[in-house]
């Protein structure tokens, strides 16, 4: 699922929440068969909550039955305090044993802090397989978080860090895990770009 596909259905949720905000609470779902096999399923609900907290998500899966079947998710919320969060993912079944899935979220609170992130994930059908997924997060005052982690079959797993405090000092690192053992790399410096003693 790309970003604009993950946008445009938060989007819609977003509007149908308003609605829930009107009705308090709304719940919906079927499941009907389709002409050529398979199914298409799906729900929605939303609610508002006493104290101005709002929510809607949904799913909704079509399987042609064959072996093959997608399922598509989403949600959008927001808190009493004003913070709001929100995700989307997507999964696909082949008929083969493959697989592929992506998904994604991103939160801010009501203090200005925020973090998002992404992800996918691959199953060959022979078994093999990758993912990788990366983070950002920002603090309410000041300082920041960038990561990714990826791996794949026979080729171990491999997290990257930067972060920056508030101070200014910063961390670099990265991990690697394999079948051989593990390896670490990693500095600090400080705001004016000193190094200094990681801690």
């Amino acid at each position: 699922m790309n970003k604009m596909t993950i946008g445009i259905t938060l989007g819609l949720m977003l509007g149908c929440a308003a609605q829930a905000d009107a009705a308090g609470r709304v719940v919906a779902g079927g499941i009907r068969a389709r002409a050529g096999g398979g199914i298409v399923a799906g729900h929605v609900a939303g609610f508002r909550g006493p104290n101005g907290a709002a929510g809607i998500h949904g799913r909704r899966t079509v399987s042609d039955g064959q072996g093959d079947a997608r399922t598509a998710s989403a949600g959008a919320w927001r808190g009493p305090d004003g913070g709001t969060a929100a995700r989307a993912g997507e999964t696909t079944r082949n008929a083969d044993g493959s697989a592929q899935h992506q998904s994604g979220f991103r939160a801010t609170g009501a203090n200005g802090g925020s973090i998002s992130s992404n992800g996918s994930a691959t199953r060959n059908a022979d078994g093999s397989g990758s993912f990788s997924r990366s983070t950002q997060a920002a603090g309410a005052n000041g300082g920041s978080y960038n990561g990714s982690t990826a791996g794949a079959t026979g080729q171990g797993v491999t997290h990257t860090t930067q972060a920056t405090g508030a101070n200014g000092n910063s961390y670099t690192g990265q991990t690697t895990v394999t079948k051989d053992g593990v390896t670490h790399t990693g500095s600090c410096t400080n705001a004016a770009g000193a190094t200094i003693p990681c801690h």
